[in-house]
């Protein structure tokens, strides 16, 4: 019987399994992994690796907002799968991204949507040949594990940003177009405008505590990355700059969640820290409840480094797109954070 296989006699197929001989990397940061760039008239290929599709709609508008971005598509075999509230079983998500990441034809993999289950499929990837053949991802939300994932076992740089089916508007096709094509330095600062409002109210920043600072880049989905917490798909925080976002959770989670990170010890490693938008994380009924903003208070300003609150990253129609791994340099008092180093190769 094969590994796979006698995980799955015990329903541990998505569990960790150094213990059984499976060939991990501890969470030490790794190397950087450039991907290698990618130009209009090239294939992406769309797989889901998270949770179904229910809209049939859904996936012409994938395939036709990459087409209209320039690029050829092909449609991962099993994209259109169901397995409960997945996109289909484990093995089936897990081939669907390890032929993308084998096939040469292929020069991108586009998520399709987020949702649930990525983690389930991280013990069944190749990581090995991710090394081999250095590719953009692109997703968020969910899709935070495999950004997880991929940087604590191959150091490759992903792209934290709209999934296929997502909202591609101006801002997010012009910031596409910057970061793929134009390979530009991106400085990632808030748009902003009055509107008719005398005082400046949509997508403020509030600077927590000043200052600069400068790391690679990691982190995510709230949620979902502390749901890797002691796990070897962790990424290794020292010296890095957190980004973390979220949605429909209330500030007691938001608590639980940023109490995790601070028990294992990542707050104490990372020398800056973003909060995106935390999207109707409004408190429930109940007898009290601190604020998201109390909560950051309480656990980033005893840090004292730099952090800032309000980015454009989660999930939001006009999003980041955040590369994952990267090394940025961010300014808390301007709410922004640029690119200091081209992140594909050569």
């Amino acid at each position: 019987m094969n590994k796979r296989a006698f995980l799955k006699s015990f329903g541990l197929a998505t569990a960790s399994a150094s213990f059984l001989g499976f060939d991990f990397k501890n969470n030490s940061a790794a190397a950087a992994l450039f991907p290698k760039s990618i130009q209009k008239g090239d294939t992406v290929g769309i797989i889901s690796p998270s949770a179904a599709t229910a809209d049939r709609m859904e996936f012409t508008y994938a395939q036709e907002a990459m087409e209209a971005l320039g690029f050829k598509v092909k449609l991962g075999k099993n994209l259109t799968n169901r397995f409960g509230h997945l996109a289909g079983t484990d093995e089936e998500r897990a081939d669907d991204f390890n032929a993308m990441f084998a096939d040469p034809e292929v020069k991108a993999v586009i998520c399709i949507r987020g949702g649930s289950g990525a983690s389930r499929i991280l013990p069944l990837i190749n990581y090995e040949q991710i090394k081999r053949n250095p590719k953009p991802l692109l997703g968020y939300s969910d899709i935070t594990a495999l950004h997880c994932a991929i940087q604590s076992q191959t150091g490759l740089i992903s792209f934290h940003g709209p999934n296929g089916s997502g909202s591609w508007n101006s801002f997010n096709v012009k910031q596409f177009d910057q970061i793929f094509f134009k390979k530009e330095l991106v400085t990632f600062k808030n748009e902003g405008g009055k509107g008719d409002e005398l005082v400046l109210k949509a997508n403020r920043i509030q600077t927590l505590k000043g200052g600069t600072a400068e790391g690679k880049i990691l982190g995510g989905n709230l949620t979902v990355l502390t749901a890797l917490s002691g796990t070897p798909y962790y990424p290794d925080f020292q010296d890095a700059i957190l980004f973390i976002e979220d949605i429909g959770e209330d500030p007691y989670r938001i608590d639980r969640m940023m109490s995790t990170l601070q028990l294992n010890g990542t707050l104490a490693k990372i020398k800056g820290f973003i909060f995106g938008q935390c999207s109707d994380c409004k408190p429930g009924a109940g007898y009290g409840t601190l604020t998201v903003d109390q909560i950051m208070d309480q656990y980033v300003l005893p840090l004292g480094i730099p952090a800032y609150t309000g980015a454009m990253i989660g999930h939001i129609p006009r999003q980041f797109i955040v590369p994952v791994g990267a090394r940025v340099k961010m300014d808390a008092d301007a709410g922004s954070f640029t690119l200091v180093e081209n992140v594909f190769q050569n």
